[in-house]
């Protein structure tokens, strides 16, 4: 029943040294696509001070992350939530910050304008909205290996593909949020984080 990405454990240690950074001490943090779950069991295990909310609109992986959670799982990590980016609403109504790791990429461009829909609504002014993937970028080169997984997603979707950096900008600023940080990550992602100014 748990599911193993291998991504996960590559990047698992680059995410949370940015999100040291980032999250506040405590509060709760509400991770959008959670996937086979261990993503949010490290970091709970890495950020005890913080609850940590998974979810997921895929059944299994909601099994993948109950299943990690009920075998390793601190006390700190919750029970997944079923729960879809564009829905129109979301069963978790506040947070103190909002996670979402490779998911704009693949999922329609709607599961993006509800992500950030939604995180101006459960975030209060200064907290997180954290986005970690591959992006483009107007004023730097893309990567043939991410050129190449454009490619090779718009073949399976015609609505999945690497995402302009400054669209997803202008989706954020029109719901009041300002990108305050931009750091490069390991194999040629990015980790991007938007706040709301008081």
């Amino acid at each position: 029943m748990k599911r193993y990405a291998p991504a996960a454990g590559r990047n698992v240690q680059p995410i949370g040294d940015v999100l040291a950074e980032e999250l506040p001490e405590s509060g709760l943090v509400l991770e959008i696509a959670s996937g086979s779950g261990e993503h949010a069991l490290a970091f709970a295990l890495r950020f005890p001070g913080l609850d940590w909310q998974p979810s997921d609109p895929d059944n299994e992986a909601i099994a993948s992350i109950a299943a990690w959670r009920e075998e390793e799982g601190p006390d700190n990590l919750r029970l997944p939530v079923k729960m879809d980016a564009a829905a129109e609403a979301w069963p978790v109504s506040s947070a103190a910050a909002v996670l979402c790791i490779n998911m704009i990429h693949i999922s329609p461009w709607c599961a993006t304008e509800g992500l950030v829909r939604h995180a101006a609504t459960v975030l209060d002014a200064e907290y997180p909205l954290i986005l970690y993937g591959p992006f483009v970028e107007d004023d730097v080169a893309t990567a043939s290996s991410n050129i190449a997984f454009d490619e090779s997603l718009n073949a399976r979707n015609s609505s999945w593909g690497l995402r302009n950096l400054s669209d997803v900008d202008q989706l954020a600023q029109a719901r009041g949020f300002t990108r305050t940080k931009r750091y490069p990550m390991p194999a040629n992602n990015l980790t991007v984080v938007y706040r709301r100014q008081p």
